[in-house]
């Protein structure tokens, strides 16, 4: 069962992580390149501050973005402010997240997010907790894949194994990382079982699409190639 707030807790600490990381990029590191194609230091920032409010909607019952179209628009408008703004965005929307996450309310109760996919609202905080870990890392400003805490890089592991599981472009594919632990997705795609081993943070790269999985030990078969998220 979700414990939202324990992941609560853990996203107060990884958002002090993000605001204490971008408060050291200037002007100029913020219009850098990020780790994301087309995508600078800045629109990063300006993602996960629009993204906080688009979850503060989901958890009031309003549509997360009122479109693509408009969601896009608004971190292209966001992306080039000067890093004393972004960061005051960047503080005061996490705080807005926080504010609407303490009020009195059904955790169990199912929310709508963004085309459509449902959820229950005690997922929220962890997938806000993903958003600000997993960005933080593509700022390419020294936190990494292997930075992360071990408990959500493995619950991120289990959250894209599932997506992926029935996917009709992958094959049933077998996770294993060093430690043991082991997970199942893919499967809807004809063809062998293909077995694919290496560490955890390796294990998130690949299938978060950060890394290219050259790391990674696959028996069976080659490395599935995964469709976007």
């Amino acid at each position: 069962m979700t414990d939202h707030a324990h992941d609560l807790a853990a996203l107060r600490e990884a958002t002090d992580r993000l605001l204490s990381a971008t408060e050291k990029l200037d002007d100029a590191a913020l219009a850098e390149a990020s780790r994301l194609p087309g995508w600078s230091r800045g629109h990063v920032v300006a993602h996960l501050s629009r993204n906080a409010d688009a979850l503060v909607n989901v958890l009031q019952g309003r549509p997360m973005y009122a479109d693509s179209e408009t969601r896009d628009r608004d971190i292209e408008r966001d992306a080039p402010r000067p890093q004393a703004e972004q960061l005051a965005d960047l503080t005061a929307s996490a705080a807005r997240f926080a504010a609407a996450a303490a009020e009195p309310a059904d955790w169990s109760r199912t929310v709508t997010l963004r085309n459509g996919v449902t959820d229950s609202a005690s997922q929220i905080p962890f997938r806000r907790r993903a958003e600000v870990e997993l960005h933080h890392v593509d700022l390419n400003a020294g936190y990494e894949l292997e930075d992360l805490p071990d408990e959500f890089t493995a619950r991120e592991i289990d959250f894209l194994a599932e997506r992926f599981t029935g996917h009709p472009d992958v094959v049933s594919t077998g996770l294993a990382d060093d430690t043991g632990r082991v997970w199942t997705t893919g499967g809807g795609a004809e063809g062998g079982a293909v077995s694919v081993r290496g560490n955890a943070s390796e294990l998130l790269g690949w299938l978060s699409g950060r890394r290219d999985g050259s790391a990674l030990t696959v028996e069976g078969g080659a490395l599935p190639a995964l469709p976007p998220l």
